[in-house]
């Protein structure tokens, strides 16, 4: 259950969602974990809470759907601006091209050979579709965001559909689906989960990128931990929290693997919330040290990708 309240603020209408119960699992035992900053557009406070049960973490009196797209408006947001401004953002940029290649490998490893229809959910600027359509590959790519969806035109040529067009794609089309980091978005978590299981084909994969707060990083950077980004960031998951929610949906992850490059970029910007500088040796040193211990155990990677398919 959870509780919508609406707000007059400066002659504007804001709504807000308030869970009373965990909006994975429907648990009811849940409670507040720590308060963090948006540090990118409003520079105001949400709380996270976490389930008992499922240990999901959650932003807490979230904006709505029609109202989160301010939070998004900011020339820093490089999801949406493909912006190299900035020592960090230009290191993003000098990394991506591998970290691209890296995600089409792993998607043709999984999958072998066969037919090559990708559905990219969240495609922010195109950059990954574009590698996997220059890899031979059939690609939709879905963005809710306009702008960035003009910016997918203009570098790569790429006509991104929006978010209303997921729900009006044929069933049973794509071999594999993906989400770069983009779950943790989703107010309509549980109606989209159904929808990717509907439109993947039998056999096919889904393969989901999400932060993951048992990281080593975020026990350094706590509420400071950028990978948190609220209020953008709904929802904040642990790999058990991962499994139970898919579950629910007849879904089950069948393989993990480390982003291994997030935690420097996290961390980076994790140590500018913090001290508000650009502390560059600590940041990296920090990164570092966090992959090397989810080297002993992947599951404590600062992001990972699940490779999930849909039960038999």
């Amino acid at each position: 259950m959870q509780w919508v309240f609406t707000f007059s603020l400066q002659q504007s209408i804001l709504m807000i969602t308030v869970y009373q119960e965990c909006p994975s699992c429907h648990n009811k035992n849940i409670s507040k974990r720590l308060t963090a900053k948006d540090h990118t557009v409003s520079h105001t406070f949400f709380e996270i809470w976490e389930c008992s049960n499922c240990s999901l973490r959650f932003t807490q009196s979230v904006p709505g759907k029609n109202e989160i797209d301010s939070f998004y408006q900011s020339e820093n947001y490089i999801s949406h601006t493909d912006t190299n401004k900035g020592l960090i953002n230009s290191l993003y940029h000098r990394v991506r091209k591998r970290t691209l290649n890296v995600k089409r490998k792993l998607i043709e490893y999984q999958m072998g050979s066969g037919d090559k229809n990708i559905l990219d959910i969240g495609a922010g600027t195109g950059a990954f579709i574009n590698n996997m359509h220059q890899a031979g590959w059939n690609v939709i790519g879905i963005e809710p965001d306009e702008d960035a969806r003009a910016t997918a035109k203009k570098l790569y040529d790429l006509e991104l559909r929006s978010s209303e067009s997921l729900f009006k794609l044929p069933s049973g089309t794509y071999d594999v689906i993906t989400m770069w980091h983009v779950l943790e978005h989703v107010h309509d978590l549980h109606e989209y989960l159904d929808q990717i299981k509907l439109l993947l084909k039998m056999g096919g994969s889904i393969f989901i990128a999400v932060p993951n707060y048992t990281c080593y990083d975020e026990k350094i950077y706590k509420e400071f931990w950028a990978a948190y980004d609220v209020p953008r960031h709904l929802y904040h998951f642990s790999p058990a929290a991962m499994k139970i929610l898919l579950a629910g949906h007849g879904l089950e992850i069948t393989a993990s693997e480390p982003m291994w490059y997030d935690s420097f970029y996290v961390s980076l910007l994790s140590e500018k919330y913090k001290t508000g500088k650009n502390n560059f040796i600590s940041g990296l040193w920090n990164g570092f040290v966090s992959d090397v211990k989810a080297m002993f155990n992947k599951q404590k990677c600062s992001s990972l990708i699940y490779v999930i398919t849909a039960k038999k």
